[in-house]
């Protein structure tokens, strides 16, 4: 215990690449500005600042890098789809399998990318299981479907 009290900053060191892996999981750029900031953290114990002052500098930096980083980051690497869908948007134009038959005038249900999606029919004629099906629409989160 000794030993990491007088080489704190080893522990951050630590934080700074658990932070690094969970980004490459998330792939959001959030979780990396915990690692900016372990990473201040570790120079401040490197030079010797008491430890409350090492929490102080990775929660500064920490801020600092999710207000002022992290936008310019997300702006880069966004450049070239500035309208970017998400969420149910996103799923305008995608092709699916019905799972439940679409009855005319009814509902039933899509899978998409393997997500379950409630969904209506444009058509006047039911739509069977198993068939291929676009999304035109959507209310909400029922999706408005065409056979292709």
């Amino acid at each position: 215990m000794e030993y990491l009290s007088t080489n704190i900053w080893l522990a951050w060191v630590f934080l700074a690449l658990l932070c690094l892996i969970l980004e490459l999981l998330s792939g959001d750029f959030f979780i990396i500005c915990f690692s900016i900031g372990a990473g201040a953290a570790t120079l401040a114990g490197a030079v010797g600042l008491a430890v409350g002052w090492q929490i102080f500098v990775f929660a500064g930096f920490s801020l600092l890098s999710v207000l002022f980083i992290r936008p310019v980051v997300l702006r880069y690497f966004h450049k070239k789809d500035p309208n970017r869908s998400s969420n149910a948007d996103a799923l305008m134009d995608r092709r699916g399998k019905v799972t439940k038959t679409i009855k005319a005038g009814e509902s039933g249900y899509v899978q998409i990318d393997g997500d379950q999606w409630k969904a209506v029919s444009t058509s006047v004629c039911d739509i069977p299981e198993g068939t291929t099906v676009k999304v035109v629409g959507r209310k909400s989160t029922i999706l408005t479907v065409e056979m292709l």
